[in-house]
């Protein structure tokens, strides 16, 4: 489809029957484009507030979207902000602060209590990931509280808006699959799955992920999973004129925790039994993605002006 509308896709959710999707751009408003999977927009969700600069959504069970009103290229926000709209067009807005200073984010994540995580977007050293240390109150600002950093190392996988290592390893998006047992953390060229025990997430962002190579997105920020653990990507339109969304199907099982020890007095399997272990770990890559292409198209180029590390045209408060 040729729509402008998605030109600069920046997060993404999907209900299993429809994908929901926020442009990264100053519209003066929400607007969260419905698409079908033939992929046409029949529908926006619209909600009479001005956002500063939002970069990412969450879909909750009983169909709220979270949006993540986080960026902050210019580190110059006092507040940051979640946006919560109702398919039905009603919202709530939910300010938060860091305990540590400004930081720029892209991801957000929700748990299956519908507690938010926010995940920076940081050029140099590890993402911080930071959650409400209070309940959240509309209209009110709430401080959260860091519990959690993320480590992730530079990849060869091609793509981004620039040839630097730092683009292989800023977070830009996050998500988590419907039955809550997969995080999904993604740079502009790479996914990395995280298997969640029990509903810990901060346990399951301290453990090694599973990599999935995302290779020659333009400016990969979008991630998403089906009900059915196929993980989703896409990217702003960049210097092209189109972009695809991809779909992995599976992903989820891959991030799958390993089969406990067998119990004492089990049967040892033979040398001749494919289960037999040699005692190496299991690959720390998946297989590149695949299947599925949902084609974005549509006009023009996204500027992207680069100072420092990453910085965007500034956006208004929320």
């Amino acid at each position: 489809m040729t729509d402008q509308r998605l030109e600069e896709l920046s997060g993404l959710a999907s209900d299993g029957d429809r994908l929901f999707a926020i442009n990264d751009s100053d519209e003066g408003g929400i607007a969260v484009q419905v698409i079908g999977r033939d992929c046409e927009i029949r529908d926006t969700i619209t909600a009479q507030v001005n956002p500063f600069d939002v970069e990412d959504l969450a879909l909750a069970p009983d169909g709220a979207l979270w949006l993540a009103d986080t960026g902050d290229n210019n580190r110059t926000r006092e507040t940051v902000a979640l946006h919560v709209v109702s398919p039905a067009g009603g919202s709530a807005l939910y300010r938060l602060t860091y305990p540590d200073g400004k930081h720029d984010a892209e991801a957000v994540l929700l748990d299956g209590k519908g507690l938010p995580y926010i995940v920076t977007k940081e050029p140099i050293g590890s993402a911080l990931v930071y959650r409400p240390a209070g309940p959240l109150v509309d209209g009110a600002t709430v401080a959260m509280e860091k519990v959690a950093s993320v480590s992730i190392k530079g990849t060869d996988t091609p793509g981004g808006p620039l040839q630097s290592p730092v683009v292989t390893r800023v977070v830009t998006g996050g998500a988590v699959s419907h039955d809550g047992g997969v995080i999904a953390l993604r740079t502009y060229t790479d996914a990395y799955l995280y298997p969640v025990p029990d509903g810990d997430f901060v346990a399951a962002l301290a453990a090694d992920p599973v990599r999935i190579p995302l290779p020659n997105e333009e400016q990969g920020e979008a991630i998403a999973f089906d009900p059915d653990g196929t993980l989703l990507s896409g990217s702003e339109f960049g210097k092209a004129t189109s972009s695809t969304i991809t779909a992995v199907a599976g992903a989820a099982a891959q991030a799958a925790p390993p089969p406990p020890p067998p119990s004492k007095g089990a049967e040892a399997p033979g040398p001749g039994d494919p289960s037999a272990a040699s005692g190496e770990a299991a690959p720390a890559i998946a297989a590149e993605s695949s299947g599925a292409l949902w084609p974005v198209v549509g006009f023009g180029a996204v500027a992207l002006v680069l100072i420092g590390a990453f910085v965007r045209r500034s956006r208004r408060k929320a």
